[in-house]
């Protein structure tokens, strides 16, 4: 592919890539890419934010920058994980449209049109979702998980993903949240309501395997519910009422058949098991309250929500990217 200059007015579009030991992938991703953008006749740029991988993606980025002019890659100081490499990317996107895809071409590059069709329909954010995914069981269920999750704790309907297309002003007001704790998809949840969905292709990886195991996808479950809702501390508070109240009638219970049938009151094993139970819920329910008060303490001090090692750009006719 013949070198084009990057256009020195804004471009229309910014493709936001988070990427961790994505080395089998890239070449095929940027080049689809371009393929795809230059069927659309739109000007773009490829911003590819490297979460400090282990493998050789890095060297692959940088020799991809000498190729194509309109990629600019940020490797980061250590992993910080998808949803603040994100950001890291929407903070040095500069289209007036921001895409953001996996790097594993599970999301199709050529669906990119389809997204910019819905979106001229007048909606804020357009995701693209998967009648079905190409994943094993497990890392299924992880979705599943992360969905309902996302419905019960921002009191949405439809699925989220990924893979999506959203407007620059929608990108600037997530970017006002600078804690380390980040779900963009919550928070674009809590700025606009003007969102679709339409169904995308979803590929088999064709290298590797996915970053995001069933327990990395419960530890974001529990980070977007713990940060973003009070939810699990009103099940608690609930919970606390209920059990309470249940011990106060198991309470009266004894009391009458003591006083009015001169019961006596036995059963040293329900009492031990009553008492392991509780104990687990309170222990339970106290771990709740540290999550939280974990969270506060990172954020009063200011943990980064990521840091900027290294860089790939032509910065000639642009501000210093921020970190």
């Amino acid at each position: 592919m013949m070198e084009r200059p990057l256009s020195q007015d804004r471009p229309a579009y910014s493709v936001v890539v988070p990427v961790y030991n994505a080395e089998e992938t890239l070449e095929e991703l940027v080049s689809r890419l371009a393929q795809t953008f230059e069927k659309l006749n739109e000007t773009y740029e490829l911003v590819f934010i490297d979460d400090n991988s282990q493998d050789r993606s890095w060297e692959i980025l940088r020799s991809l920058r000498e190729r194509y002019a309109e990629i600019r890659c940020y490797k980061l100081m250590r992993n910080y994980g998808q949803q603040n490499a994100t950001m890291c990317g929407f903070r040095q996107a500069r289209g007036r449209y921001s895409i953001t895809l996996d790097d594993d071409l599970q999301n199709p590059p050529e669906e990119i049109p389809a997204l910019i069709t819905e979106l001229e329909e007048g909606y804020d954010v357009v995701f693209g979702v998967y009648e079905s995914k190409k994943h094993g069981r497990y890392r299924r269920w992880g979705s599943w998980m992360i969905n309902k999750f996302f419905a019960l704790t921002f009191k949405t309907k439809g699925r989220v993903s990924a893979f999506r297309i959203l407007r620059s002003d929608l990108a600037k007001k997530i970017l006002e949240y600078d804690l380390n704790f980040s779900y963009i998809n919550g928070l674009i949840a809590w700025y606009t309501d003007r969102a679709s969905r339409i169904y995308v292709q979803h590929q088999p990886r064709p290298q590797g395997r996915s970053g995001y195991t069933f327990r990395k996808l419960l530890a974001l479950s529990i980070n977007m519910m713990t940060n973003f809702s009070l939810l699990p501390l009103q099940i608690a508070s609930y919970a606390g009422v209920l059990f309470a109240s249940a011990g106060f009638i198991i309470g009266v219970y004894f009391a009458v058949k003591r006083v009015l049938f001169g019961s006596n009151v036995s059963g040293f094993t329900a009492i031990i098991v009553s008492l392991s139970f509780f104990s687990g819920m309170i222990l339970f329910f106290l771990g709740i309250i540290g999550e939280y008060i974990g969270r506060i303490h990172l954020n009063i001090n200011r943990r980064p929500q990521y840091s900027i090692r290294q860089e790939d750009e032509d910065t000639s006719e642009n501000e210093p990217p921020k970190s």
